[in-house]
């Protein structure tokens, strides 16, 4: 396992790979959810590349940029069980040297969701995206489905700039309790984790109305935001029952695909998490 800091010998290393490569951006801070996506890439390319790089043009002012869990050492560590190429470790003055001014915008899906809440957020995504894609000249590259939103941007970012890549979706991937595996959930106590965990329940009250045939939206919202709100330590930021395309909101009888949202605060914390549901399979 080879790691690399700088484009250029990044490059270097990548010249003559014929066979496919399948790519893993990450920030680090490593769980399970991380791993399962190197291992799919093992399952999937010849080859398979890592990138461990904290964006801070994915922070707003006075989210957690400083205290975001760095934990370098124990991420490569564990990278030793898998099959990985090379990890590309760059810094700010890499990816952003002095005079960067550009920027990747999609200007639809990025308004809703994640994007009322971090209105920068998904600026920062494509373009750090972007510029590690041109890098890395992945042939697949791997995204977990808790991100569903910032999965479907990068789809469509692809596909409108055309970059040769296959985007593998993998599934969500969960602590014992339920609760969505996230870097950020280090920052949570073990009581605050089993109170994190009526998140995913309130999900799931939700999942089973949808299977017993409920088909009003707001029904949905209320039962999840019901349960929520038992929990005096959580406090919402939305609860959301979007159509699965276009990420707008249902507001009549639901009749197609659909993602099933929410993104709750527990204290400083802010934890997402989500299902999709189609009424056609019912599943």
């Amino acid at each position: 396992m080879k790691t690399i800091s700088s484009i250029s010998q990044f490059r270097e290393w990548r010249k003559g790979i014929t066979e496919s490569v399948g790519f893993v951006p990450t920030m680090g801070a490593f769980h399970e959810g991380h791993l399962s996506l190197v291992q799919k890439s093992n399952e999937t390319c010849n080859h398979t590349v890592v990138s461990i790089y904290v964006n801070p043009k994915q922070f707003a002012p006075g989210e957690d940029l400083i205290h975001y869990p760095r934990t370098l050492d124990e991420d490569l560590k564990k990278l030793d069980s898998f099959t990985v190429d090379a990890v590309f470790l760059p810094n700010n003055e890499v990816m952003y040297p002095d005079g960067f001014s550009t920027k990747v915008n999609e200007e639809i899906l990025s308004n809703f969701l994640e994007g009322n809440s971090r209105p920068s957020f998904f600026q920062g995504v494509t373009t750090v995206v972007a510029k590690l894609f041109n890098i890395i000249q992945p042939s697949h590259a791997f995204f977990g489905e808790k991100d569903a939103q910032q999965l479907a941007i990068i789809n469509r970012m692809v596909t409108d700039l055309n970059f040769p890549i296959e985007i593998i979706s993998c599934p969500l991937i969960r602590e014992e309790n339920g609760l969505a595996m996230s870097s950020r959930n280090v920052y949570l106590s073990n009581d605050e984790k089993e109170v994190a965990a009526h998140i995913n329940l309130a999900l799931e009250d939700g999942k089973s109305q949808l299977y017993s045939g409920q088909r009003d939206p707001q029904i949905i919202r209320n039962i999840i935001s019901n349960h929520i709100s038992e929990q005096q330590l959580l406090k919402i930021d939305y609860v959301s029952v979007a159509d699965a395309n276009s990420l707008t909101e249902i507001t009549e009888s639901i009749s197609g695909d659909i993602l099933v949202s929410v993104a709750v605060y527990l204290g400083d914390t802010r934890l997402i998490d989500n299902f999709s549901y189609s009424p056609s399979s019912n599943k």
